[in-house]
């Protein structure tokens, strides 16, 4: 996880949030390469994550933003019960395409505040979480 995590810091901190996950696509599995403020039992609940489950699961399987207004309070059924235990409410997980057009990966943000992130702010987040190394 030491590669990823310092590209995840400085991700954070350009974009104004205050936790993170990167997860990477290996075989038929996301599997976390990175976590920034997020509890360890979220971490270990999220470790490897099938497609199609949880916001990042579902970033994956979607090929597009999956995003929440308040982790904590999320009725949609795609953000998992322990996600509620990251102190921070808005949040989005953004696939990352590689070279071929697939998803190689899905970072996910957090920030503070309850908020309905705009179209205009997805693309500006998707084109800095494309520079995952």
């Amino acid at each position: 996880m030491d590669t990823y995590k310092p590209w995840l810091t400085n991700f954070l901190v350009s974009q104004g949030g205050v936790a993170g996950t990167v997860h990477l696509v290996r075989g038929d599995l996301l599997e976390m390469a990175a976590a920034v403020n997020i509890p360890e039992s979220v971490q270990t609940a999220t470790r490897v994550i099938e497609m199609g489950k949880g916001m990042a699961g579902l970033a994956w399987s979607r090929q597009r933003p999956v995003q929440t207004c308040n982790l904590r309070e999320d009725t949609t059924g795609d953000v998992r019960p322990g996600a509620c235990a990251v102190a921070a409410q808005a949040a989005v997980a953004l696939p990352v395409p590689g070279d071929t057009g697939d998803v190689r990966g899905v970072v996910g943000i957090a920030f503070t505040g309850e908020r309905e992130i705009e179209m205009w702010e997805l693309d500006l987040l998707s084109e800095a979480a494309a520079s995952l190394p």
